[in-house]
């Protein structure tokens, strides 16, 4: 019974069955770290558990795939390129700090996980012949991914390039590190944290109030 509710993808190439797998991997991962078997995954994939190890040579290469996964930009990037321009300055913003810290989220959460359980980082290993840069292949350049968020969340200031008292790209950077400040408070999640308004009036506005006739 169990084999017959098992979902088959025909005519799926390798390099589709590995992004399947990875994703259907990726919550797991989150939840169980090393711990978590290819039997798991395979239930949760609907496959048998040696389609698995007909993509990926053992269980440390389906894991730095995961990771490569979990690392890559390309959705955050997605989400902030698709933010109306039309819109508040401040709206803006707000919606690309969303992405980032759920990118930051995810990530943290299957990094996170491996290492609590063991593992020290992904082997970067590299593609296989048939299937590239894709994907699930080795994890994105740090340096390159952080440029081309910068880039995505410059754009977002061109609008008021007239008014900016610094170029969009510095604006960015600033931005991106408030950004990651906020999703990882130095004082501790228990910190009083502001609120997202409160962070980027204070970004836009600056810290002084502004002075009244007497």
């Amino acid at each position: 019974m169990e084999r017959e509710n098992r979902r088959r993808a025909p005519g799926m190439s390798p390099r589709e069955r590995r992004e399947m797998i990875v994703r259907t991997a990726l919550p797991l991962v989150a939840e169980h770290g090393t711990a978590v078997t290819t039997g798991q995954i395979a239930r949760a994939a609907g496959i048998g558990e040696a389609t698995i190890f007909r993509v990926f040579a053992d269980k440390d290469e389906l894991l730095d795939a995961c990771v490569a996964e979990a690392l890559r930009p390309d959705h955050v990037l997605a989400e902030i390129e698709a933010v109306p321009l039309d819109q508040p300055l401040a709206a803006r913003l707000a919606e690309a700090s969303d992405a980032i810290e759920a990118y930051l989220g995810r990530m943290g959460m299957v990094v996170g996980a491996l290492h609590a359980t063991g593992r020290a980082g992904n082997r970067r290993v590299p593609p296989r012949p048939d299937e590239g840069e894709g994907p699930t292949g080795p994890a994105p350049d740090r340096d390159a991914s952080m440029t081309r968020t910068r880039d995505a969340v410059a754009e977002l200031f061109e609008p008021e390039r007239d008014r900016l008292r610094l170029p969009p790209e510095q604006l960015a950077s600033l931005f991106m590190g408030m950004a990651f400040t906020r999703a990882r408070p130095p004082a501790g999640p228990a910190a009083p944290s502001p609120s997202m308004a409160e962070y980027l009036d204070v970004f836009l506005h600056g810290a002084l109030m502004e002075e009244t006739a007497e």
